[in-house]
């Protein structure tokens, strides 16, 4: 069967069946991503992308919580523990030693 006849039979051009061809050629496993289906590159990104979502809150928090315990003066002698279970910030007050 030729390319014209085929891509006929699918209703596609037949430049794109032959490039779905030479795809499928290079590489059968990773030729037609998608579906659930992704190249190892794009798992990585996705990845990272997720990863930076996630360090971005983490820092937002950090931040907050800084810029809370920095306006309340701890020039009394006093200092302050954080404990970060599961992502959530909580500050805890405890005394200082001399």
């Amino acid at each position: 069967m030729s390319y014209v006849q085929a891509s006929e039979d699918l209703g596609v051009h037949p430049s794109q069946l032959r490039d779905w061809v030479k795809k499928f050629a290079e590489d059968p496993e990773q030729a037609f991503p998608g579906h659930g289906q992704m190249k190892p590159e794009q798992l990585e990104i996705a990845r990272l992308k997720r990863e930076v979502t996630k360090l971005k809150a983490e820092r937002d928090i950090l931040k907050n919580v800084r810029g809370s315990f920095s306006s309340c003066g701890h020039g009394n002698g006093l200092r302050y523990v954080l404990s970060a279970p599961r992502g959530a910030a909580v500050g805890f007050l405890v005394a200082s030693t001399p």
